[in-house]
């Protein structure tokens, strides 16, 4: 099966196996469906660590308000009383406002934390370094891991308008935030290999051949955009290796020119007493113990 780690700028994010054989059309599809879920898995990790500090979302219009705002404009939380966390709660008010501040018990929150640490490993970037494949059906895995913790701490669900159960349900409204433009369309991304856009209508062995042992690097990108710059020649930890050899090259350099200069200082035409040591029969004794 062909390897091929996948970039989004600089930066390797996954590596998907596939076959020469594949049509592109269908490559790129899970790719970007593959890059989306890992950031859906991201932010749902974000969210469900404010979940297990300062409990369920408000509603939009009491989102950011005081308590005494709250009470002056006489604003309720239908969804209050109805989803509470398992074992009870305690106070822990949301400094930014977003959250209730009823938040679950330390033992259910380390139940959330642990789960959410452990999807967020499943889909990790090192695994590029362990040269692991990641593929949907681990991603799939890790949603289901956070959806389990969340219905383990709130058995009767969350509010519909808390974002984690609208990431869960697919309904999140994501305009107007940074998180925006991360997330990669289908018909306006394409993919890149050795300076060429993919055609979506080929076969991938049209342009890498048909050796399933092949390990390409491609890069998902805007349609439109120039070519995505090429790989350097030479990795970083290479060239902080051949940083480090010459270096050392540097020091043993100096070193010899340092012995160099008193070096004669050893020679047997230096030695003063020289002479007087042949007369002597003493030259070329060697003690050993």
């Amino acid at each position: 099966m062909v390897k091929l780690t996948v970039k989004k700028g600089d930066e390797s994010q996954f590596i998907y196996e596939t076959s020469t054989q594949e049509l592109l059309a269908n490559v790129i599809t899970d790719l970007i469906h593959l890059y989306n879920d890992r950031l859906k898995i991201d932010r749902l990790s974000y969210e469900l660590e404010a979940l297990g500090k300062h409990g369920i979302s408000l509603p939009t219009n009491m989102q950011g308000l005081t308590e005494e705002q709250i009470t002056e404009l006489k604003l309720t939380d239908p969804f209050a009383e109805k989803c509470i966390p398992s074992g009870g709660t305690r106070n822990c008010p949301d400094p930014v406002g977003r959250r209730c501040g009823l938040a679950p018990l330390e033992n259910i929150q380390q139940i959330i934390d642990r789960t959410r640490a452990e999807a967020k490993a499943q889909v990790s970037k090192d695994l590029v370094k362990a040269n692991t494949c990641l593929t949907q059906k681990d991603v799939d895995d890790a949603l289901d891991k956070m959806r389990g913790s969340v219905m383990i701490a709130y058995p009767m669900n969350l509010p519909p308008h808390d974002p984690i159960r609208m990431e869960f349900e697919n309904n999140e409204d994501l305009s107007g935030t940074q998180a925006s433009k991360e997330v990669l369309n289908e018909a306006e991304d394409s993919l890149w290999w050795s300076g060429k856009e993919l055609s979506r209508d080929k076969k991938l062995c049209d342009y890498i051949g048909k050796n399933e042992k092949t390990k390409i690097i491609v890069k998902l990108q805007k349609r439109g955009q120039s070519a995505p710059a090429r790989e350097p020649v030479i990795s970083e930890d290479e060239k902080k290796q051949m940083m480090l050899h010459y270096h050392r090259k540097q020091e043993e350099m100096k070193k010899l020119e340092k012995d160099d200069e008193d070096a004669y200082l050893n020679s047997g035409w230096s030695d003063p007493s020289s002479l007087k040591s042949q007369f002597q029969g003493l030259n070329n004794i060697k003690w050993k113990p």
